[in-house]
């Protein structure tokens, strides 16, 4: 069987392939490459390049055969950012830090944490005022911002969690730099861009070390998560070292605000397309809440609020690619890649497919009732990813969603005019370029 044998191929614009397609016309590219057949050759600078678009084949790479890959060369390169977090780290130290986080992300565990996620939406939009413009993107972002400082570190560090985000912002800004993306070695040069990155960094790290130091110095268990990596041990009894913990809980901190600050401000942009969907959200909270707060216990009877982060996501993944490396020749529906081949996976484009979707640019809640992922093939559906690295915090994160959502939708009604929708901008995460404007209406 040939290596790389013919296949669908999407043919560049320069010498240097799709890369300027991607970097300049983004929402273009993730739609058109798709619609060339489910295993697509791309044109990159480097090694062998293909997109997946079926979920059989997503299952052999992400499941069956995943341990003939390993994180692609573009998200390795974010442990300059993030350390050896879960995110970045492979193989068996993966394997053993995975381990060691996994007691703190049970489901019986997260619960606990509700009351923290209520009292943060409430703060928040206790601050609204009716008729008021704002940037709604930039608000749930503070709002995941406090929640996870509460439930990762202890309110008591909030100032450290907003140094923490800002210092974040400036190295995010590097991957949204398309200059970076076009021209890698831009990076070695002598430039004030450079020189900010690094500073950023050295002072991500400090913030975080010093943290960690602080805690370690108190010995107090404090029901955070921070407290529970500081007492994981593995199968010998090895506790984290500061390192190791550091990576850990920077990855924590910028996918635990990130994602779903992301989630929710899509969910509000949909929204306001949707008068018929807002008014049963609104229904559907006031008849379970009854005007009083929201709780873990309601999650169950928030059905309808759940199908609405559930379809926001599938149109506005937060976390809306994946990539791989094959470690070694690997057989894939059928072709074998070559070792070194890099595999992209993309949520944004499998949630949009018409096979597994019917009306597939359609914003529907009711799609998800009467339990639609459990009858989807196993990856027509995945905002967490899947198989073995699966997110490790998946739970915590709808339940998040679903909880803030609902707080929010209780008293209030963010409206984002049709002039000001944003387009996503694809990035480590799908941003929304140029943040959300939206008017607050009391409910």
């Amino acid at each position: 069987m040939a290596l790389l044998a013919p296949m669908p191929e999407l043919r560049g614009w320069t010498p240097i392939g799709n890369l300027l397609h991607i970097v300049l016309a983004p929402e273009h590219f993730w739609k058109l490459a798709p619609s060339l057949g489910d295993m697509v050759r791309l044109r990159m600078p480097g090694p062998p390049a293909v997109l997946l678009n079926h979920p059989d084949l997503i299952e052999e790479v992400l499941v069956r055969k995943n341990r003939s890959f390993r994180k692609d060369q573009m998200t390795r390169d974010l442990s300059r950012l993030f350390g050896n977090g879960l995110l970045v780290s492979d193989g068996d130290f993966w394997r053993r830090q995975r381990r060691m986080a996994q007691p703190a992300f049970h489901r019986e565990r997260i619960v606990r944490y509700a009351e923290q996620m209520v009292a943060a939406a409430n703060h928040t939009t206790s601050t609204w005022r009716e008729g008021q413009v704002l940037d709604l993107h930039a608000a749930m972002m503070d709002l995941a911002r406090e929640v996870v400082a509460t439930t990762l570190f202890s309110s008591e560090v909030g100032r450290a969690a907003r140094d923490l985000a800002e210092v974040l912002e400036v190295l995010m800004a590097r991957h949204t730099d398309w200059r970076y993306l076009l021209v890698p070695a831009l990076g070695r040069l002598p430039l004030a861009a450079n020189r900010r990155f690094e500073a950023a960094r050295a002072q991500l790290f400090a913030l975080v070390d010093g943290i960690i130091a602080e805690r370690r110095r108190s010995g107090e268990d404090r029901g955070d998560l921070l407290s529970m990596l500081l007492a994981a041990r593995d199968e010998d009894g090895a506790a984290m070292s500061d390192t190791q913990l550091r990576d850990e809980v920077l990855i924590l901190f910028m996918a635990g605000h990130e994602t779903t600050a992301l989630a929710l401000s899509w969910t509000f942009v949909l929204l306001s397309r949707s008068p018929e969907v807002w008014a049963r959200l609104g229904a559907e909270v006031d008849t379970v809440l009854a005007g009083r707060s929201a709780g873990a216990a309601d999650i169950a009877a928030l059905r309808y609020t759940e199908s609405v982060v559930l379809e926001s996501m599938r149109l506005y993944p937060p976390a809306w690619s994946i990539g791989r490396e094959a470690t070694e020749d690997v057989e894939i529906g059928g072709r074998i890649l070559p070792r070194g081949t890099q595999v992209w996976i993309t949520q944004y484009a499998s949630h949009r497919d018409g096979r597994f979707f019917p009306r597939p640019l359609a914003f529907e809640p009711d799609r998800w009732a009467d339990d639609l992922q459990r009858k989807l093939p196993r990856f027509a559906y995945f905002p967490f990813g899947g198989g073995p690295r699966l997110c490790i915090g998946n739970n915590f994160a709808m339940m998040e969603a679903v909880l803030l959502l609902a707080t929010i939708a209780q008293r209030w009604r963010p409206h984002v005019a049709a002039g000001d929708t944003p387009r996503p901008q694809f990035s480590i995460t799908l941003r929304p370029r140029g943040g959300v404007r939206a008017t607050l209406h009391r409910r």
